[in-house]
Formats: structure tokens, C-alpha cells, sequence
């Protein structure tokens, strides 16, 4: 089973239990260590999945009817300077940037949450770039780095993903990077 196979399994163990299900269980259920558990429910929060750690184990929040919200995860590459044309594409194309990745080869995977969803929120978060309050994750990485994306459905998240390849910003996922997908 893949990184997102298992992933699917977590979430169908946590949507048919009726109550908090411990890590352990989770992951003699898809067969692999508690930490790969612990990493999945992280990468399954990322995806916007309200999963709840309890001293009994992880619980689902969200109601199993609600529709979730399609998500990508995209590996790009540019420049700062390149940052807000990105972003600014993305939500015109009417997506929604919800983090930033970073694999970096010491730390290990990074996350940072964004929340960008027009142009007010890209105009915020490079006026702080800019204001010297910090530097963009992708600068510890060669200019790489992730984002998880958001659009009412799959055919404006491939809109988008042709897009950011149009424009030279999609790079290529390494065959070790499966995991983050």
C-alpha cells in the first residue's frame, strides 16, 4: 500500500469508529510504525481533516457526510522574487493556498500554514516577506518547496497545476517525496 493508500485507510478506520483510536491501533492496521501514523495524521490536518488527538487516541472530528474540499499537493520552484506572481496565479485561477513545504535534507519535512485566498492575503504575506520579519521557506531549499492548493473541485485544481507548468513554477516529485503527497 502507498503513502496515500494508507492514508485513505486512517481516515476510513477514524470515520467507522465510535470513539478516539489510538495510534498503535492505526498503525497495525495499515501495517506500518506509530510515527508513519503520527506523520499521516499531520499530512491528513494539512489536507483540512479536524482530527483531534486525545489521551485515548485521534478522533475525527468532522461529520463523515460533509463534502470535503478537493486538495493538491504541488512541488514548485521560483525565486522570491517570483513568490507573488505564483500565489497571485493561483488565486485567480480561483484556488486556495493552504500551506508551504519544505523537505529539507537536515530538519525533514517543514509545514507552515498560509490561508491565501485572493489577493489581500497575498498582498499581506509578501508585505511581511518584505518587512524583514522572515524568509520564505523555499529559501533553505534551493527555491523547492510544497504547497497544498484548494479549489471547488478537481478541474480548476489541474487548471491551476497546468498553469504553474505553463509558467515554469511545477517541478518535477522525486521518487522519495511520495510520502508528502
Amino acid at each position: 500500500m502507498n503513502a496515500r493508500e494508507r492514508r485513505r485507510a486512517i481516515m476510513a478506520v477514524l470515520e467507522g469508529a465510535k470513539g478516539p483510536v489510538s495510534g498503535s491501533a492505526l498503525a497495525r492496521e495499515v501495517g506500518v510504525s506509530r510515527q508513519i501514523v503520527v506523520q499521516d495524521i499531520a499530512l491528513l490536518r494539512a489536507d483540512g481533516h479536524d482530527i483531534v488527538a486525545t489521551n485515548r487516541g485521534y478522533v475525527l472530528q468532522e461529520a463523515p457526510s460533509s463534502p470535503a474540499v478537493p486538495t493538491r499537493l504541488v512541488k514548485v520552484r521560483h525565486s522570491v522574487e517570483q513568490a507573488g506572481d505564483e500565489l497571485t496565479s493561483i488565486v485567480d485561477a480561483g484556488g486556495a493556498v493552504l500551506n508551504v513545504i519544505v523537505n529539507h535534507r537536515v530538519y525533514g519535512k517543514i509545514t507552515a500554514d498560509l490561508d491565501i485566498r485572493n489577493r489581500r492575503d497575498v498582498e499581506r504575506y509578501l508585505r511581511d516577506i518584505e518587512s524583514g520579519k522572515s524568509f520564505p521557506l523555499l529559501t533553505v531549499t534551493s527555491g523547492y518547496h510544497f504547497h497544498r492548493i484548494a479549489a471547488e473541485d478537481e478541474q480548476t485544481l489541474d487548471e491551476i497545476e497546468a498553469m504553474l507548468k505553463e509558467k515554469g513554477y511545477l517541478a518535477d516529485l522525486m521518487p522519495y517525496e511520495d510520502d508528502l503527497s
